[in-house]
């Protein structure tokens, strides 16, 4: 299966669920944007590490992962989405000592705080990609206004609760028929909702 490059677009505050947000990766080679609901803290750890002027006065958790692994001389490599079951997407941390690789499963949210702190590159599979990607169709104006919401990436960690990390679709959406579903994704993605995007597109996904 050939790997897919992301870039991190930003972190935009959920409109549905207090507490949560939804981290927005980017197809580097495309136009599709992969939206991933996660918890406060990872959120806000992962706003401070693209933040980079924002210094916490003391380590928080993945900065602490960070400086042990250097410690004892392990790099993480890279970050692969490999697998996505129920709307959960899964992740694996690449890591090297001495030439040796090895391979450790993380929540992506964590995942992916880590592979900032490493500069690491970060890939997804080309299905899992095609099964939870979403195509922006707005129009230019609209697409403007969108990107430059996304933009302003939340990164005051006054802001932050610390609910736990969610990818599950709920039970809202499991009346609405197929049609219903793909015309509420549509929408969510032309308000640049991809909180909610992403709980319907897990919806459509479990069909």
């Amino acid at each position: 299966m050939s790997l897919v490059k992301l870039s991190i677009k930003g972190i935009s505050y959920s409109q549905t669920q207090n507490g949560a947000y939804a981290l927005i990766l980017n197809e580097v080679d495309g136009e599709r944007k992969l939206p991933i609901v996660i918890g406060a803290f990872e959120a806000q750890s992962i706003a401070i590490a693209l933040e980079k002027e924002i210094k916490p006065p003391r380590p928080l958790t993945h900065d602490l992962f960070k400086n042990f692994a250097e410690r004892f001389d392990i790099v993480v490599k890279q970050v692969i989405i490999h697998k996505l079951v129920d709307g959960v997407f899964y992740s694996s941390l690449i890591c090297e000592r001495d030439k040796i690789e090895e391979i450790i499963d993380a929540r992506t949210s964590d995942a992916i705080a880590l592979a900032l702190r490493f500069n690491a590159p970060i890939f997804t599979y080309k299905n899992i990609l095609d099964k939870a990607g979403i195509y922006l169709k707005s129009n230019a104006a609209d697409s403007d206004q969108g990107s430059q919401e996304i933009d302003d990436v939340l990164s005051n960690p006054e802001t932050f609760g610390h609910e736990e990390e969610s990818n599950q679709s709920g039970d809202v959406y499991a009346k609405h028929t197929l049609q219903e579903l793909n015309e509420l994704l549509d929408q969510a993605v032309s308000q640049e909702d991809y909180e909610k995007a992403a709980k319907i597109r897990d919806e459509i996904s479990k069909r």
